[in-house]
């Protein structure tokens, strides 16, 4: 399918991927055998969306295979839809689960085999076996492995029988409050509620006690329904200071099992993983080769074929291991693991599917782990960490990138200009980086994270900072609540320095300048001779910025920071701040043409890139000290002077979502953090919770199945008096 931007994504297909990776991994010819037929795959349809699918087709043109992508109707100008010159629009936003479409351009197209990526149909039973029942290659492990390892509590009665040890808890099938309520009780709190089938940290959540386990029980349940149509949960002990350790698997159709190393999985959110290494920081040996034979013991127990990974809780006080799931299908850390072996493990994959023995035992695996040293993948999110991670939505307006090298590597399906979509996950990219120690590659990751730049919507960039700073970390002492137990050193106050306030002002003024030329002069630098510039380029010029992140609610008021500028000749000023501090002279320039606004302060100077949003006004601001968004704000009496007055009673939506439970009625009397309402975005659930005591719901703005933007009104409380009653 023709398309306007295929050149810019399909250069891709010829970017090196494994520059260390020796031919006997890839070589075709090295790896048949007498035992099966070999079936050589010329063509594959990848059945995913985003960096995923340009992962596969990348490493499929390298090998001289032709590749068909699919995309959806919010997709439509994705960089994944035009990474080949073969690609079907599916439709809706849900497409991506239509295996009848899915099949019927499969066999159009003369595709031998699809490759499902992660998330959508790659963990489908039914898809599987339809793919086989069509002649079409399911470029992963059999159904009959899926549907076993799908089900959370089946695949524990496999586990345990194959002598791979388990969280104790409740699998029965037995679904009543009630009876989970009781198991619960039996199992002692806390207890982790988890979905039956699915992944990807939806439908789990902890229950700290008896009271709340009926609210944790629903909420977990609705996820789940809505994510995998299915409400099944299971009840396990929830191990207070654990460690999430997973295997990369491989095993071929020959009786060949591989252990390609661990990952350690534990900075998550939300149930879901925000950076993994390989191999796991502080793990004994002697721990560390039994979790790859207990992980071999599991993937043999359900005769798998392909790439998979065996997940184990980790308790770290008292060393024990837990057989948690298995993922019957490539992880989007897998990236992690190729780059300590080596390998590309999308090939292998592809190696599997034709029949192909395994390319390597396990001691040459283990000899390659420990020739290359240590990776971490950090993943790049449009969320707001400072709101409890919620995703983000919107235009890419700037994105710069790390240099890519043999140890730094990024994965990603967008570019600056596309649209990051309520409608899927919110992931943007991955970072992964490579070094001989943890140390080293602690190094890397940290530099090219303050390299990394995203304007538009929000992102965790800042948030992956401080966590690499983070001395617990940096010392390997992780586990999968180390985000709660770091809470004020990883979400500290917000400070904006005099110099920021500084940068942000001289930023606005000198665009407004430029905004203000004659087309002639839009080229021309702030540093231009005195006679190109007006009187009213010497005048003071006062601005004001609040955060663009402050979310208004009853009882909040927003800091207002005013910067006042003078520019006493083309590129010299003096600045002043409410902060009190005494004016400063700074000479400052902003190339339009990058961006950079580079400031010599009394004492430090400054390169910083500024991007405004033309639509929003938000100014963002990176910086050597971190990044910055703000946005222009009238001071309070300016805002008292012309009438303006903010909804203070109101609750927003803080992203566009669709409302799934209403909770509460005109007239209720509502406690602090009571849940008011659940909405959903990107596959996600959000409580909306009250934010003060004892106030009373006069509105209920929207209803079930109705879908919002950002900031739009969800509920309106009455107005309290002074003594704090509700005015009638």
């Amino acid at each position: 399918m023709a398309s306007r931007r295929l050149p810019r994504a399909a250069s891709w297909r010829c970017k090196p991927l494994f520059r260390n990776c020796g031919s006997s991994f890839h070589a075709r010819s090295n790896h048949t055998s007498s035992n099966a037929a070999i079936k050589s795959l010329d063509s594959i349809l990848i059945a995913n969306r985003g960096e995923i699918a340009i992962r596969v087709n990348r490493t499929a043109a390298k090998h001289g295979i032709r590749t068909t992508t699919l995309y959806t109707n919010p997709d439509a100008l994705s960089q994944h839809a035009h990474s080949s010159p073969f690609s079907f629009n599916l439709g809706a936003t849900a497409a991506y689960l239509d295996q009848e479409k899915i099949l019927k351009i499969a066999k159009e197209q003369g595709c031998q085999a699809i490759h499902p990526g992660y998330g959508f149909l790659s963990e489908n039973t039914e898809f599987a076996k339809r793919c086989a029942d069509e002649g079409i290659i399911f470029i992963g492990p059999p159904a009959g492995a899926i549907e076993d390892m799908g089900d959370k509590a089946r695949s524990k009665e496999i586990m345990n029988s194959a002598g791979v040890p388990c969280v104790p808890g409740y699998h029965g099938a037995d679904q009543a409050p009630a009876t989970l309520a009781a198991e619960a009780e039996k199992i002692g709190y806390p207890v982790l509620i988890k979905a039956v089938r699915g992944g990807g940290g939806k439908g789990m959540r902890i229950a700290k006690s008896a009271q709340e386990f009926q609210e944790m029980l629903d909420s977990a349940k609705s996820e789940a329904r809505n994510s995998f149509g299915n409400d099944e949960v299971l009840v396990e002990k929830y191990i207070t200071t654990p460690r999430h350790i997973e295997v990369q698997v491989f095993a071929d159709k020959h009786g060949n099992c591989l252990a390609l190393g661990e990952r350690d999985c534990s900075i998550q959110r939300r149930h879901q993983k925000i950076l993994e290494e390989s191999p796991a920081p502080n793990l004994d040996d002697t721990i560390r080769k039994d979790i790859w034979g207990k992980a071999r013991a599991a993937a043999l127990a359900v005769k798998y074929e392909g790439a998979g990974t065996v997940e184990f809780i980790f308790d770290n006080d008292t060393g024990e291991f837990f057989f948690m799931e298995m993922n019957t299908r490539l992880q989007v850390e897998h990236p992690v693991t190729e780059m300590v072996t080596g390998l590309d493990l999308v090939h292998w994959q592809i190696l599997i599917a034709e029949g192909h023995k395994l390319p390597l035992t396990q001691d040459q695996v283990e000899q390659e782990i420990l020739k290359r040293g240590h990776a971490i993948e950090a993943r790049i999110y449009a969320e707001n960490p400072d709101k409890g991670f919620i995703p983000d939505s919107g235009t890419l307006l700037h994105v710069s990138l790390p240099m890519e090298t043999e140890d730094v590597r990024i994965d990603s399906g967008f570019v600056q200009g596309d649209e990051v979509s309520s409608h899927y996950d919110p992931m943007i990219a991955k970072l992964i980086v490579r070094a001989d120690t943890r140390e080293a590659a602690l190094r890397k990751l940290t530099v090219a994270l303050q390299d990394y730049q995203v304007a538009g919507p929000v992102t965790n960039i800042d948030f992956l900072k401080r966590i690499c700073r983070s001395p617990d970390f940096v010392s390997g002492d992780v586990e999968t609540g180390y985000i709660e137990k770091h809470r004020p050193e990883l979400f500290p106050k917000a400070t904006l320095s005099d110099e920021v306030l500084a940068e942000a002002a001289i930023a606005s003024f000198l665009q407004s300048v430029k905004q203000n030329c004659n087309p002639s002069r839009q080229s021309l630098q702030s540093s231009s001779p005195s006679w190109l510039t007006t009187s009213a380029d010497f005048q003071p010029r006062s601005f004001h910025f609040q955060s663009a992140d402050f979310e208004p609610g009853p009882g909040k008021t927003p800091d207002i920071h005013s910067v006042e500028v003078h520019q006493t000749s083309p590129g010299h000023f003096t600045v002043s701040t409410s902060s009190g501090s005494v004016p400063f002279a700074v000479t400052s320039t902003l190339d339009h043409s990058t961006n950079t606004l580079t400031t010599y302060f009394p004492q430090t100077r400054h390169t910083s890139r500024v991007v405004f949003s033309p639509s929003s006004g938000v100014i963002n601001l990176f910086t050597p000290v971190g990044s910055f968004r703000l946005q222009p704000s009238s001071p309070g009496w300016l805002a008292k002077a012309l009438g303006v007055v903010e909804k203070a009673n109101s609750l927003l939506s803080p992203m566009p979502a669709k409302i799934l439970r209403v909770l509460v009625q005109p007239g209720d009397m509502v406690k602090k953090d009571q849940p008011l309402l659940v909405i959903e975005s990107m596959k996600m659930e959000t409580v909306i919770r009250s934010p003060a005591e004892g106030v009373v719901v006069k509105r209920v703005v929207h209803g079930e199945g109705d879908v919002v933007g950002s900031g739009v009104e969800l509920v309106e409380f009455e107005e309290q008096t002074s003594d704090g009653e509700s005015s009638a």
